[in-house]
């Protein structure tokens, strides 16, 4: 590994590191208050853990989940020191992901032989979806790959402002028929546009849905199916956007979300700004899909490639 290589993983591991800082303060705190002048991992300790766990919005589910296997640890090895806590719970909590399908991916990147490669990104308004697709647009051209964006939430002149705002920061390719276009014919046009062209990458935004507005996820799912009609299994992947801050809303808006679009991997936003970070952990292990990006701040390469053991031990710092 070469210098700037080195300095470019301590900035990433340093970005993570104060990204949740807020969530280790909630967790770590009320954990060194629970295990206090004991020696032993008792129940008490492991009902303790589990409103710690709660109010860091794991989610109930989850959250009884994790416990269980600490029972079981605890049963078997007849003795677990409140110092081994903190090791085991990452253990679980690794394993927890790794049955979820996340992938501990090395970079921004996207399967060979798949040309060019079609990602839906969805999310409610004010999530951070249009910067979040600017900011993977960024890492991809970053990595020589040309990009188009394509402007297919078309009920909002400034969302497509705003993304051709990104497209000319980023240097790339944009796509968009302005306000009031049908969403579903930009997104097949925007695909079609990168197949003639010959680009690495083609990622379309949608509108920003309420999740509780039944026809517009209708909407949703036409534009998915549009986007296929136009080049077989696309699109490759669909990108769900949560606001990590929203806390147990963002389950019911991957709940909405997943059923409209048959979501394949998250980005959660916004961690910085929450002690709630857990959210990550509930969401990925309730609906079985992979976080892929986590934004640990608002600069440009602050949106990272999840990494779930780099997420847990910056967690249990």
């Amino acid at each position: 590994m070469g210098f700037f290589d080195k300095f470019f993983t301590k900035k990433r591991e340093e970005d993570l590191d104060k990204g949740l800082e807020k969530t280790k303060s909630n967790i770590f705190s009320k954990i060194t208050r629970a295990v206090a002048g004991k020696s032993k991992v008792d129940e008490e300790i492991l009902d303790e853990l589990e409103q710690i766990l709660i109010s860091a919005d794991v989610g109930l589910d989850t959250t009884i989940k994790i416990i269980e296997r600490l029972e079981e640890r605890v049963a078997r090895d007849k003795y677990v020191s409140t110092d081994e806590l903190n090791n085991i719970l990452k253990d679980e909590i690794v394993a927890l992901l790794s049955e979820n399908n996340t992938i501990d991916l090395e970079d921004f990147d996207f399967p060979e032989g798949q040309k060019p490669y079609v990602m839906l990104v969805v999310g409610v308004n004010g999530v951070g979806k249009t910067t979040t697709i600017g900011k993977i647009a960024k890492q991809y051209k970053n990595r020589g790959h040309e990009i188009v964006l394509g402007a297919a939430d078309t009920f909002r002149a400034a969302a497509v402002n705003q993304l051709g705002i990104w497209a000319e920061r980023v240097g790339c390719e944009f796509f968009s028929k302005g306000m009031g276009a049908d969403p579903a014919a930009v997104a097949y046009e925007a695909v079609q546009f990168g197949v003639n062209e010959k680009k690495d990458v083609v990622i379309i935004d949608t509108a920003g849905r309420l999740h509780t507005k039944i026809n517009l996820m209708r909407e949703l799912t036409k534009i998915r199916n549009s986007v296929g009609k136009k080049l077989p299994g696309a699109p490759h992947e669909v990108l769900l956007v949560l606001d990590a801050t929203t806390g147990q809303n963002a389950f019911e808006q991957c709940k909405q979300f997943s059923e409209a679009t048959d979501v394949t991997a998250l980005a959660l936003t916004k961690l910085d700004g929450t002690a709630k970070g857990g959210v990550a952990i509930g969401i990925s292990d309730q609906f079985k899909i992979p976080i892929k990006y986590i934004g640990v701040g608002e600069g440009i390469d602050q949106l990272q490639i999840f990494n779930k053991k780099a997420f847990v031990e910056s967690l249990f710092k």
